[in-house]
């Protein structure tokens, strides 16, 4: 087992992670209804294959990706298709999804979960099976993860590194991945190395994880080219660019893809997709969710087929506190509050967190007293508070001079400012305003 370095500056965070680390993943049965947005990842949206009234089985595609940085979208259940029209996402936003009603016949495509040895696969014919599959980055981001896995320079890849770092605080899905499902994770990072052969594998996994750690260390102690890494417990750990760099030394930045440091980072989530869709032959239709906080009557792991609604998930799981204030879809870091639960679970959810007492709400927000704190906990080095005065100023130009472009968008700032300012939000304006005005130049 090797040992990661330690990137300068960060957080350290109360994770709340023993709310559910020690629950084991359990199954949950699909809703009545399922709605499956067109867009769950990132670049263009998916093209519906399918008309109202079509009957689908489970693992069918639904729609198929339109373009080179897309990603297609298949079917949880089988039954009827009953609507394609706009529903309300995370966001808040509106955006095309299919819906379809469950018939509970769990009838699936032909050779749905039959058996496909490694050995038998090209690398060619093993990087379609990950982009038909719709597999995307199950971190967060959703970048389409066959696009991921062919860069230009995919003989010069040294390092693949799966994040199994799960940085944000209360998250516990792929610990309990880590633990209940080594071997079809080690399975899936032979399957990436098939797509990279120089490429040496590295799970890093932070040390407030030690079963996992352990566990991932004795499987691997006799397989050339894969090693477990253990990384220093501080948030975002699990930002690629400060996980690159705990890992290899190397740095990059918002003008840099990872290739470009011969690396390419794998979430754990996304690598046990690999693994079922190339052993498998099931395609991205469900996903390891986390269900905790103060406010939940039973903090769980939960395995979600993809398509069904936050409140019905919750529902299953034993529903929230009567007493709930703020939930939140994702981590307390990086997810994002919600006003209601009346929103389908997708490729990048990660977690349902309800929480009875709101912190930032209770002390409001006050001016800045230039106490520096941001600056200490900004992991890119940057000078939030002078990127949000620039940022309140409408000054872009001035915005970028100054490196925001940067920014990780991983809350620190936000956290440890006094004034309660929201640095974070303020600089994701920032970030889309100047992107727009380059556009138009």
């Amino acid at each position: 087992m090797k040992q990661g370095k330690a990137f300068k500056r960060g957080v350290h965070l109360f994770d709340g992670k023993e709310l559910s680390q020690d629950c084991p993943i359990k199954p949950i049965e699909a809703g009545a209804v399922m709605v499956y947005p067109l867009t769950q990842h990132i670049g263009a949206p998916a093209k519906a294959v399918v008309a109202v009234g079509d009957r689908v089985l489970k693992g069918q595609l639904i729609a198929e990706a339109e373009g080179y940085i897309s990603a297609p979208v298949h079917s949880s259940v089988s039954g009827t298709v009953k609507a394609i029209e706009p529903r309300e996402v995370v966001s808040g936003g509106r955006v095309d999804s299919i819906v379809i009603e469950n018939d509970f016949q769990e009838e699936a495509t032909d050779n749905f979960g039959a058996e496909r040895n490694l050995e038998d696969l090209s690398a060619d014919e093993i990087d379609e099976i990950v982009k038909n599959a719709g597999i995307v980055g199950l971190g967060g981001a959703g970048f389409p993860t066959g696009v991921k896995l062919t860069p230009k320079n995919a003989l010069e890849i040294e390092t693949v590194i799966i994040n199994g770092s799960e940085c944000e605080p209360y998250l516990t899905s792929d610990y309990r991945i880590m633990l209940e499902r080594g071997e079809e994770l080690i399975k899936g990072i032979k399957a990436v190395q098939k797509l990279l052969p120089a490429a040496k594998a590295l799970i890093a996994i932070e040390s407030n994880k030690p079963e996992a750690i352990a566990r991932l260390d004795e499987m691997t102690k006799d397989i050339d080219g894969i090693d477990v890494m253990k990384l220093h417990t501080k948030y975002p750990q699990g930002g690629e660019r400060q996980l690159i760099y705990a890992v290899t030394g190397k740095r990059i930045n918002s003008k840099m893809l990872p290739a470009d440091a011969k690396c390419l980072v794998i979430n754990i989530a996304t690598c046990y997709a690999i693994y079922e869709a190339v052993y498998k032959r099931i395609p991205l239709i469900h996903k390891v969710m986390t269900i905790t906080g103060e406010g939940v009557n039973t903090p769980c792991n939960v395995d979600v087929p993809l398509g069904m609604s936050h409140s019905e998930l919750l529902e299953k799981c034993g529903g929230a506190r009567e007493d709930v204030c703020k939930l939140i879809s994702g981590g307390p870091m990086m997810g994002m509050a919600i006003s209601h639960t009346d929103v389908p679970i997708v490729k990048t959810s990660s977690a349902i967190l309800a929480f009875t007492a709101d912190d930032v709400a209770a002390l409001g927000q006050s001016n800045c007293i230039h106490c520096g704190k941001c600056v200490g906990a900004c992991p890119q080095h940057l000078i939030p508070q002078m990127l949000a005065k620039s940022v309140k100023a409408t000054d872009f130009d001035r915005f970028d001079t100054l490196g925001g472009m940067e920014c990780v968008e991983c809350g620190c700032c936000t956290y440890v400012c006094p004034a309660k300012i929201p640095l974070t939000q303020m600089f994701k304006m920032g970030k889309a305003k100047l992107r727009e005005a380059m556009q138009k130049r």
